[in-house]
C-alpha cells in the first residue's frame, strides 16, 4: 500500500474507486494512527501514522484500500483530565464519520482510558488495548446514490405524524414475514404500509436508528438499551435492525415507504453520546478530542457540564462539533432521503455560553442550509440544565413537541374540572406559546403519547408506574402521569370499567386529531397496546417494548378505521388543521372560531369561569365558499349534558360526524338551534348542512 498526503477536505473515509483517503478532527492530538482490520476485526493487521494535519484535519490516502476494510483510530495527546484531555493510544476509538459499523461492543474493563476500581478513578491511566472487543469502522461506496428520489413532500399542515420503534413496531406482527420482523424491512412490509394507510398518517417517525451501543449496566442485568437514545455513530445506521447490510437496508425502506407516500423523519440524538460521565468508557469522541467534543466545567474541565441528564453535553459552539452535526443531517437526507428530523432534547444543542440562544450557531447554520431547508425540523424543546424549558421559544422554521397540550388534556379527560380555558386554547394550536415571530399553527406538535410514559391504553388502566422489571426498584420514569385507572389498577374484565376506558381512549384520540397543530400518535395506540404500567420502558426488548397486535381485527380493541375516520375528518375540514391563527366574530359577522355555551350562545368572560366547568363547545368557519363549518363538543362531566346546535344563517341543519360514544359512526342530521344531549365523556362533532 503506497501512503500519501490526501486531502482535508472531506471527513472521514471516501473511496474514490482507487483508493481511501482518510480524514479525522482532533484540536488538541499529538499524533494519529489508523489501524486497519481483517474482514472479521479480530486481528489488527497495520497501523499507519497519518502523514499531514492541516486546520487540526489529521489526513492521509492509502491507494489499496476498498469497501469493506475495517478500521479505527489511535489517537496521541496528553492525559490529563484535569485539564480535560483524556487521549489513550491503547484504546481504539470509531471515527465518528464512519458510515458503516462492524461488529459489536464487547464490554471489559478494556474500553475505559482509565484503571477501573482505581482508587485515583479517571485520574489513573490504562494501558490495556481494547480493540478485540470493539466495533469497527467500514470503508463503504457511496458513489450509488440511486435514482433521484421523489418525494411525498407533505405539507406541513397536512402532517400527521407516527412514532414507532423500528424493531417494536413489527416484531409481533403475525402478517409480515418472519424473517422480516423486527427490521427495516418490515417497516416497509405490504402489511404495514397497508396498516398506516388506513391510520390515514402521513409521517412516520422512528426512534432513533443512529449506531447505537447498550450501556454496560444493562447488559450486566441482561437488558439493553431497546430505545436506542445512546448513540455513538451519527452517519451509520444501527446494525441491528438489518440481517446484512444497514445502510442499504435503511435506503430501501425509505424509497419504499415514499413509494407509498409515506414521509419518514428520524428522531436524532445529537446532545450527548453513549460514553456518558467522566466515568464512562472512552469510545470515539472522548479519545479523540475530549475537550472540543464535550461541554466541560470551566472551573474545573476534568468534569463535564450535563444539561442532558446522560453525564455529559456534546458542544455544538465548537466550529468543528457543529460541522460534524450539519454533515450528518445533510448526510441522511441527501445519501437516505429521509424527510425531517426531531431533535431529542433540541435546547441542548442551540446552548451558548450564557444559556439557550435563539441565535446560536446550530439554529443559524439550520436556518441558512438550503438542504435542510427542505425537511421537517422538530424540537423537543426542553434539557435539564438551567433555562432549558423553551416551549415555544424556537424560530420560525421548527415545530415543536407541545407538552402543555399532553397536560392540559390529560388532566381534562381524567376528570379534572376547570380547565376549559386552557383546552380551548391547546385545541386551536396554542397561540399563547406560538403565536410570535411569524410562526403558523403547525408549530405545535400535539400529543397524548410517546414512547416516553404511558401508553393510551395503560394512560386509563394505571394510576401508578410499575417499573420493577427496569431494575431501578420502580425509582425511574414521571411520578405525574395525569392518568386514571377508571376504578381499578391494571387489567380487569369489569364491562363497565373497559367500556370506560375504552371511551376515555377514543376522547383523547378525538381530541387529538380535532386539534389545531400536527397530531402526532404513538404506534400500538390504535389496538390498546400496553406495556403493562411501565412508563420507562427504555430498556424492556421484549414483549413489554414491543407492540402487541393481538387486538387488530377485534372490533371493541381495535381504533385503526376509527383513527382513520379521524384522519378522514381532518382532510374534510381543512379548518381544523389550522392554516392561520383564529380570531372570534369580526366586525362583518363572520369569524374564524366562535366559542358558545350549551344553550348556543356566544360565551362572555363570566362563562369560562363555570365553577368546575367541564362541558366546551366551538364553531370552526370552513376555509372557502364551497366548505362547511365544523361544530365541536368535549363534554368531560361524568353526567349527560344537554346542548343546542348553534343557529348560522347560513346553515339550516347540523350532521353529525363524530361520536366517541360509539366506536362505528352514524349520521344522524338536526336542525339549526335543536336541543340534544352530549353523552358523558364524550367527544362529538357536527358539520353544518346548507
Amino acid at each position: 500500500m503506497r501512503l500519501t498526503a490526501g486531502t482535508p477536505s472531506r471527513l472521514g473515509a471516501s473511496w474514490d474507486g482507487r483508493g481511501t483517503n482518510f480524514a479525522l478532527f482532533s484540536a488538541n492530538a499529538e499524533k494519529v494512527e489508523l489501524c486497519l482490520f481483517d474482514a472479521q476485526g479480530r486481528r489488527e493487521l497495520e497501523r499507519i501514522e497519518l502523514p499531514e494535519r492541516s486546520e487540526d484535519v489529521w489526513h492521509g490516502y492509502l491507494n489499496d484500500v476498498a469497501p469493506g476494510q475495517l478500521y479505527g483510530y489511535r489517537v496521541y495527546g496528553p492525559y490529563a483530565p484535569e485539564r480535560g484531555h483524556r487521549f489513550n493510544p491503547n484504546k481504539l476509538v470509531i471515527d465518528p464519520y464512519a458510515r458503516r459499523l462492524a461488529g459489536r461492543l464487547v464490554w471489559s474493563d478494556a474500553h475505559f482510558g482509565f484503571r477501573v476500581g482505581s482508587p485515583r478513578e479517571d485520574l489513573s491511566f490504562d494501558r490495556r488495548d481494547n480493540a478485540r472487543g470493539m466495533l469497527k469502522a467500514v470503508v463503504v461506496d457511496e458513489t450509488f446514490q440511486g435514482r433521484p428520489e421523489a418525494r411525498p413532500s407533505i405539507p406541513w399542515e397536512d402532517t400527521i405524524i407516527y412514532e414507532a420503534h423500528v424493531k417494536g413496531l413489527t416484531q409481533l406482527r403475525d402478517d409480515i414475514p418472519a424473517q422480516l420482523r423486527g427490521t427495516y424491512g418490515g417497516l416497509c412490509s405490504p402489511a404495514m404500509i397497508d396498516h398506516l394507510k388506513r391510520l390515514g398518517v402521513t409521517t412516520v417517525e422512528l426512534l432513533p436508528i443512529h449506531a447505537l451501543i447498550d450501556d454496560r449496566i444493562l447488559v450486566e442485568k441482561k437488558l439493553v438499551n431497546y430505545w436506542g437514545y445512546n448513540t455513538i455513530g451519527f452517519f451509520a445506521p444501527e446494525a441491528r435492525y438489518a440481517q446484512d447490510n444497514a445502510l442499504d437496508a435503511f435506503r430501501t425502506t425509505v424509497a419504499r415507504l415514499h413509494d407509498a407516500g409515506i414521509e419518514v423523519m428520524l428522531d436524532v440524538v445529537y446532545n450527548h453520546t453513549a460514553e456518558g460521565n467522566h466515568l464512562g468508557p472512552t469510545l470515539s469522541f472522548r479519545g479523540i478530542d475530549n475537550a472540543s467534543y464535550y461541554w466541560l466545567k470551566p472551573e474545573n474541565p476534568r468534569y463535564y457540564d450535563d444539561f442532558t441528564g446522560c453525564g455529559s453535553s456534546v458542544n455544538l459552539t465548537h466550529p468543528r462539533v457543529l460541522q460534524m452535526v450539519m454533515d450528518s443531517l445533510r448526510y441522511w437526507v441527501e445519501v437516505c432521503h429521509v424527510d425531517g428530523f426531531r431533535f431529542d432534547l433540541a435546547t441542548t444543542l442551540a446552548r451558548g455560553p450564557n444559556g439557550f440562544d435563539r441565535h446560536s450557531g446550530f439554529l443559524t447554520a439550520i436556518r441558512q442550509d438550503p438542504v435542510l431547508a427542505k425537511v421537517k425540523l422538530v424540537a423537543e424543546p426542553w434539557d435539564v440544565g438551567l433555562g432549558g424549558y423553551q416551549v415555544g421559544g424556537f424560530p420560525s422554521q421548527w415545530s415543536e413537541w407541545n407538552d402543555r397540550y399532553r397536560s392540559a388534556m390529560r388532566r381534562y379527560w381524567s376528570g379534572e374540572g376547570s380547565l376549559i380555558g386552557e383546552v380551548s386554547s391547546r385545541m386551536t394550536a396554542s397561540s399563547d406559546l406560538f403565536n410570535h415571530d411569524g410562526r403558523r399553527p403547525r408549530a405545535s406538535v400535539n400529543h397524548i403519547t410517546v414512547h416516553d410514559g404511558f401508553t393510551l391504553a395503560d394512560l386509563f388502566a394505571y394510576n401508578e408506574k410499575h417499573n420493577l422489571a427496569n431494575g431501578e426498584d420502580n425509582r425511574d420514569g414521571a411520578n405525574d402521569n395525569h392518568s386514571n385507572n377508571c376504578g381499578h389498577e391494571g387489567p380487569t374484565d369489569d364491562p363497565a370499567i373497559l367500556a370506560l376506558r375504552r371511551q376515555l381512549r377514543r376522547n383523547q384520540l378525538a381530541c387529538l386529531l380535532l386539534a389545531q397543530g400536527l397530531p402526532l400518535i404513538l404506534a400500538g395506540d390504535e389496538v390498546g397496546n400496553s406495556q403493562a404500567g411501565n412508563n420507562n420502558a427504555y430498556c424492556q426488548d421484549n414483549e413489554i417494548g414491543w407492540v402487541n397486535w393481538n387486538n387488530l381485527g377485534h372490533e371493541a380493541e381495535d381504533f385503526t378505521d376509527f383513527i382513520g375516520h379521524l384522519t378522514g375528518l381532518r382532510r374534510q375540514f381543512p379548518q381544523v388543521k389550522g392554516h392561520g391563527w383564529l380570531d372570534g366574530r369580526r366586525a362583518d359577522g363572520s369569524f374564524g372560531v366562535l366559542w358558545l355555551t350549551p344553550a348556543a350562545d356566544e360565551m362572555k368572560e363570566e362563562d369560562w369561569k363555570f365553577p368546575e366547568g367541564r362541558f366546551l363547545s366551538y364553531v370552526l368557519s370552513p376555509t372557502t365558499s364551497e366548505g362547511a363549518p365544523i361544530f365541536i363538543v368535549l363534554n368531560a362531566a361524568p353526567e349527560e349534558i344537554a346542548f343546542h346546535l348553534p343557529k348560522l344563517p347560513e346553515y339550516a341543519r347540523w350532521q353529525q360526524v363524530l361520536s366517541t360514544a360509539e366506536l362505528k359512526q352514524g349520521s344522524a342530521e338536526f336542525a339549526s338551534g335543536a336541543e340534544t344531549k352530549a353523552p358523558p365523556r364524550t367527544v362529538l362533532a357536527f358539520s353544518g348542512v346548507r
